[in-house]
């Protein structure tokens, strides 16, 4: 794994948008109607500048998976960070949809800690390569560099299928959160073991 250079960022807003065809936490943001690739890829390139603002955003050796990392407790409003919203506005959620994504991100921060934490926000791997074991190779280094750093790892899911996987690398479910879809809510605390 290596963190990306803004060479390889167009790569990953590709593998994440084809990743994330299918998942209802990205269709209830997009709106389920207006999830499409041009859309999904607004998002992800949101999601993939303010994780190098605020984050990191890792990328395979291979190039076929990588991973969005937040670090809320460095997070902050800055000038960028406005513009950067105002982008995924006008080009992901809409005018219409901001009331919806303001509501469903205040229910999300009601639930989640506020220690400091390695949020993953973005996990995917090109569709064509998936269940080769490179996502697992891949939640592998996120969770030792989050070790390496004395911090915990959070991330929230809709996908009822990840939920075993998750489990299997010492995530346990701790929230979850009822929209028109479930979302999970998962924390591993460092040195977890594996089940």
């Amino acid at each position: 794994m290596k963190k990306a250079s803004p060479e390889s960022y167009a790569k990953i807003v590709g593998i994440l948008t084809d990743a994330f065809e299918v998942n209802q936490s990205v269709d209830f943001i997009l709106s389920a109607h207006r999830n499409t690739p041009w859309r999904r890829a607004a998002l992800m390139r949101y999601s993939l500048e303010i994780c190098q603002d605020f984050g990191e955003v890792w990328l395979s050796d291979d190039e076929k998976a990588c991973a969005l990392i937040l670090y809320p407790q460095l997070k902050k409003t800055t000038l960028k960070s406005i513009l950067l919203d105002l982008k995924l506005i006008l080009h992901a959620i809409g005018i219409f949809g901001i009331g919806k994504a303001l509501r469903r991100e205040s229910m999300i921060r009601l639930k989640r800690s506020k220690e400091p934490m390695c949020y993953l926000w973005f996990i995917g791997v090109d569709p064509r390569h998936q269940g080769k074991g490179l996502g697992s190779e891949l939640l592998l280094e996120v969770i030792a560099h989050a070790e390496a750093k004395g911090l915990p790892v959070y991330l929230e899911t809709s996908m009822i299928d990840n939920i075993p996987w998750y489990k299997r690398f010492g995530f346990k479910l701790y929230d979850d959160l009822s929209l028109n879809y479930k979302l999970y809510f998962f924390k591993r605390d460092g040195m977890d073991t594996f089940a």
